[in-house]
């Protein structure tokens, strides 16, 4: 029979490899025995470098302080901040006593802070003080304003129930923002407290938690509109972890600069977990995005790995001083998050060196990747796909009407079923109901084509589908054909209401370095090969995407602002 007839479902059982079933903090402590003086931590923003058996004594300080706090298995610690080696201490140490690290977008104003907080039913959160123009702190006392009178761990807040103690990093920088006699905790109030809990207590909590625990929650990135909070176990994420670890040949040379952000599962899990479980070095280059920190964090501490979503990547290659920094030490990393252009990947394995670049894919409620492409693959399975599933994993891809699958090389929503799919929303059954069906596959709301070998082609998401006239159109095909124009350093394709045609498909496109263009050009481009219907009837050049804080194009933004644009124009 013909394989292309042969219904596309798939199974990689990952031959020999077989799946972790320990905890994160058992896996970590088996780091430690067998890289005790390698360096597991550098935080250049800190100026502070810990090896992995000074990270298991910091850790193991904060974990017996969160005891302190009186945090049981299943309670809920929020972490508010950039990247910092104190996120990761946090990190692992909720892990080791079994409370649920909450991660909360540093990006969040008051309100969204507040509706995190209550989702998630936090009761003990951690913050920094304040980054650029965001004053955490400050923000805190508006919407609690009772831990202005409150002694610390004894805060009752009436639009917050649950929280009952905050912790900030800086002491002295509290007292610059308030009051001195504010009611905050602050870390090494938290780390003396744990004085009193004993080496035997701690490792009792230890051997009461299981790997099907829950361990964390996420919140999905928002770039469709409100997130939901993923709930996720020990079981998700380590294995996770440690699958692309081994995939990527991580070992304890190797040193991974982690610009992502740890909020994220990309950071926390592709990042964290990853070096957790090989003993490589997690490089913080900075604590908020900055390419020339990048770049220059890799030359001076060595890093054989990057990792990025294509708008970092974009941001490095196009960065005014690239070609004086030496990047020679780049062996791989991963490049996710988003379409990952082919023309991209070709600079970042010929201008950057980073030979061994993997394109990975996924979502939060994957925990997070279920592709990913290998370094023995191809060059074009490289760019035009991204990859394979990970071991332990199944993935189908189904008819968006009737929910059967379809054969392999046709188009259909792509859904997921294994070890990484999440718990479920948390507090959010009916949502859970709508993302799992009853026999366990994840709908990614993504489509797909896979082919005989199980190489996966995303061609766009359901929820970005233009459709004009009758005719569907992808943004993601139109994406990738202007990718290949000299002047084009990004783009994003996304569909705007039209009386008569019911959509138009529109396009935002940023220019190269030193190019000027205006939007007929791309028009004009694009005839004689794209279908007429394809070519974007609206073309603006602008400087900036809107994009969340893991680098992700936010297209509802974009059609909400293009909409604005037009109704000013029609107005005039």
């Amino acid at each position: 029979m013909n394989p292309s007839a042969q219904p596309c479902s798939y199974v990689h059982r990952g031959g020999d490899i077989s799946l972790l079933g320990v905890t994160i903090w058992n896996a970590f402590e088996k780091t430690v025995v067998a890289n005790p003086e390698s360096e597991a931590l550098v935080s250049i923003p800190q100026g502070r470098r810990f090896t992995y058996a000074k990270f298991h004594e910091e850790v193991t300080k904060l974990a017996k302080g969160l005891m302190a706090l009186n945090l049981k298995p299943g309670d809920r610690v929020g972490i508010w901040s950039t990247n910092n080696f104190e996120w990761v201490f946090l990190q692992i140490a909720t892990a080791r006593i079994g409370a649920i690290l909450v991660n909360i977008n540093p990006a969040y104003p008051a309100e969204e802070l507040h509706q995190a907080l209550l989702r998630a039913h936090v009761q003990v959160l951690f913050l920094i003080p304040a980054f650029r123009t965001s004053h955490y702190v400050t923000m805190v006392c508006e919407l609690c304003p009772e831990v202005r009178e409150s002694a610390p761990e004894k805060l009752s807040c009436s639009r917050l129930p649950d929280l009952h103690s905050v912790v900030v990093y800086d002491p002295a920088d509290v007292k610059r923002t308030t009051r001195p006699e504010i009611g905050f905790l602050t870390w090494n109030d938290v780390i003396g407290k744990g004085a009193d809990v004993s080496d035997e207590a701690l490792s009792a909590r230890d051997a009461t938690l299981d790997s099907d625990d829950p361990i964390n929650i996420q919140f999905t990135s928002g770039t469709t509109g409100s997130p939901k909070a993923v709930l996720l176990t020990h079981h998700n994420i380590l294995n996770n972890g440690y699958f692309i670890a081994r995939i990527m040949h991580l070992g304890v040379k190797d040193r991974l600069c982690v610009p992502v952000p740890f909020y994220h599962c990309f950071g926390m899990v592709v990042a964290n977990l990853a070096c957790v479980a090989s003993g490589a070095t997690i490089v913080i280059p900075a604590d908020h995005f900055d390419p020339g920190a990048i770049l220059a964090a890799v030359e001076k501490e060595r890093c054989t790995a990057l990792y990025g979503v294509p708008t970092m990547f974009i941001a490095e290659l196009e960065h005014p001083h690239f070609r004086r920094f030496n990047l020679s030490s780049l062996r791989t990393g991963i490049m996710a998050g988003a379409p990952c252009p082919p023309e991209l990947v070709r600079r970042v394995i010929e201008d950057m060196g980073c030979r061994e670049i993997l394109i990975g894919y996924g979502q939060t409620e994957a925990s997070p990747i279920t592709h990913l492409t290998r370094p023995e693959d191809s060059f074009e399975r490289r760019v035009e796909t991204v990859g394979t599933n990970l071991p332990h994993q199944e993935v189908k891809v189904i008819d968006v009407r009737t929910g059967c699958i379809v054969p392999t090389h046709q188009q259909g929503e792509v859904c997921f079923r294994g070890y990484h799919v999440m718990r479920g929303y948390y507090g959010q059954e009916d949502a859970t109901r709508e993302a799992i069906d009853e026999a366990g596959w994840l709908h990614s709301g993504d489509l797909g084509v896979l082919d005989e070998d199980g190489y996966l082609r995303i061609t766009g998401r359901l929820k970005d589908m233009i459709i004009r006239g009758g005719e569907n159109i992808y943004p993601a095909e139109i994406e990738a054909f202007y990718f290949r124009h000299p002047k084009v350093a990004e783009i994003a394709v996304f569909g705007l209401p039209d009386s008569k045609m019911g959509e138009e498909v529109a396009a935002w496109i940023q220019l190269r370095q030193g190019k000027e263009a205006e939007p007929e050009e791309f028009r004009v481009y694009a005839k004689g090969h794209m279908a007429h219907y394809k070519i974007p009837r609206y073309v603006w050049i602008v400087k900036h995407f809107p994009l969340t804080v893991t680098g992700k194009i936010q297209k509802f933004r974009m059609r909400e602002i293009a909409s604005e644009w037009l109704a000013k124009e029609q107005n005039r």
